[in-house]
């Protein structure tokens, strides 16, 4: 799974998630500014990765965001809508390392990768990855084959 995977490319997501360009995502020159396109990837992240574990088998385990880095590759406008992709890029030994594309049709305009570990919420430390998690990642990176589900433990 350490491929190094193209983000700027819409066939490298299976998982989509579409975000409303808001009016007061714009800035004085009247693009998206830098820091909505966080909110967009926060968006996808949680879709991606809140399904992953189940609230009723993984009580007490969370995942907490560790890195996140952006590149912009394009402005985009208000109004529209963008579509971010996401999938898994790595898989460590208590994180996850996640890549997204965010797309306003064809063109890629950013892309980010981030970093979460899954966490005891309470330890209050990090655990290891739950095998099931791991096993479903391995086998399917792309959560092509996996319905979201999207879940809070709490």
């Amino acid at each position: 799974m350490n491929d190094v995977v193209d983000l700027t490319n819409k066939d490298s997501f299976r998982h989509w998630t579409p975000v409303t360009i808001r009016f007061s995502d714009q800035d004085p020159l009247q693009h998206v500014n830098n820091v909505a396109y966080a909110s967009y990837f926060e968006a996808a992240r949680t879709m991606f990765l809140g399904g992953l574990l189940d609230a009723d088998e993984r009580v007490g385990i969370d995942f907490i965001l560790a890195r996140l880095v952006i590149d912009y590759l394009k402005e985009t406008h208000y109004p529209n809508t963008v579509d971010v992709g996401a999938r898994v890029i790595k898989l460590g030994t208590k994180s996850i390392t996640t890549g997204y594309g965010c797309f306003v049709g064809d063109a890629c305009a950013a892309t980010s990768e981030s970093v979460n570990v899954f966490f005891s919420t309470a330890e209050r430390k990090s655990v290891g990855i739950p095998d099931a998690v791991r096993t479903n990642l391995e086998a399917d990176p792309m959560q092509e084959h996996t319905k979201s589900r999207y879940s809070r433990n709490h």
